[in-house]
């Protein structure tokens, strides 16, 4: 299990130097014919901007000539749960075959009968802390809580979960969604409660909701979701979301407007999201050979040109296959320093403290 004191893995540059070439085991030529038989593939909650799955979809459909039927890209990890129980008789398009969810969404989903084992081709090369042993789910990347910033109308940006507070940031801090149903919006509320002072699990959901809390009643917090579009429009001028998103946002609002992105100096939090094949899939072959590439080195790299560190992100760095210029364009490793990933059962403590106060405490419905 991963711990509050597993530390972020290591960005060393050392070890990585610019690579030609993918070398990966290939899929078995069965799996690939059986995929291609089958045709399509079903996701759902897959932002082409998140983690640059855009282009790891197209990479998908070039390599295997596979149809990627992409549901709800916007669905948080509760509505990728309830889709699948939602469809389990439902072999059309709107049952999903695989999912992306925060990390405590997978040992659920399998206590529950929701998914399926697949062990990847590269599996030995995924750290057992994150992965199930039986194969029912495995990590796939990570990243830290940052703040946005829109430079344009907040000058100086808060550098803390604790400046948030401040007059100055009237009207303008936002979440992705609602904690209850987003696994981002969820860890932002638990990074809250740790900078208050919360000692992890159920205390830092209690302390984080109560942050949230005052944010609202003060006027800082915006009851608005946190996307590109409201925050290049001033709606939600500061957003905290994953490293990820809010640096592909940086990239996507070019300038206009320029953006800061701040990894918050009181509290620095890690999020592992897990990948996952429906029990009920309709295109179980096509989603183990989505689930191989997802886990190649061409997969694996595509992520990490969308900011996301992949899981095998050591494996590739040990055997130099990860281009200088990816490393570039990331933030740098120092502000990782202090990164902390909570348990499972941390989790799943803070998720029912807020799954059960959350309504109460900011009059949401």
């Amino acid at each position: 299990m991963l711990t509050t004191t597993h530390r972020l893995l290591s960005l060393t540059t050392a070890l990585v130097v610019a690579s030609t070439g993918f070398a990966f085991a290939e899929p078995s030529a069965e799996l690939i014919a059986a995929a291609k038989k089958e045709g399509t593939l079903t996701t759902i909650a897959l932002p082409h901007d998140w983690c640059g799955y855009g282009e790891v979809i197209e990479g998908f459909k070039a390599k295997y000539g596979i149809t990627v039927n992409e549901l709800n890209p916007n669905a948080g990890s509760g509505d990728e749960i309830e889709a699948i129980k939602a469809n389990k008789g439902n072999t059309g398009p709107q049952a999903p075959d695989v999912i992306d969810v925060g990390l405590s969404f997978g040992p659920a989903a399998k206590k529950d009968g929701l998914i399926q084992p697949y062990k990847v081709s590269t599996w030995d090369s995924i750290p057992d802390s994150a992965k199930d042993a039986e194969g029912y789910w495995y990590g796939d990347y990570y990243g830290v809580l940052a703040i946005g910033v829109n430079k344009d109308i907040v000058k100086n940006g808060p550098k803390s979960f604790a400046d948030l507070a401040k007059s100055e940031y009237a009207n303008s801090v936002a979440m992705p969604g609602d904690p209850r149903t987003g696994n981002s919006s969820m860890m932002t509320v638990y990074a809250a409660g740790l900078a208050k002072g919360g000692k992890g699990g159920a205390d830092a959901a209690t302390n984080g909701t109560a942050f949230m809390k005052s944010l609202k009643e003060s006027g800082n917090l915006v009851p608005v979701n946190g996307t590109a579009q409201n925050m290049a429009q001033g709606t939600t001028p500061i957003l905290i979301d994953w490293d990820y998103n809010v640096l592909a946002m940086r990239d996507k609002l070019a300038g206009n407007p320029p953006m800061d992105v701040i990894v918050p100096a009181d509290s620095v939090i890690a999020g592992v999201y897990v990948q996952a094949i429906s029990a009920y899939a309709p295109h179980p072959n096509a989603a183990k050979l989505w689930m191989e590439y997802l886990y190649s080195d061409e997969g694996q790299l595509g992520w990490l040109k969308g900011y996301c560190h992949p899981i095998r992100f050591n494996d590739l760095a040990t055997k130099g296959k990860i281009p200088q210029d990816l490393l570039a364009k990331m933030p740098p490793a120092e502000g990782y320093a202090k990164a902390v990933f909570p348990s499972l059962e941390e989790q799943s403590a803070a998720k029912a403290v807020v799954a059960e106060t959350w309504a109460k405490e900011m009059g949401a419905q």
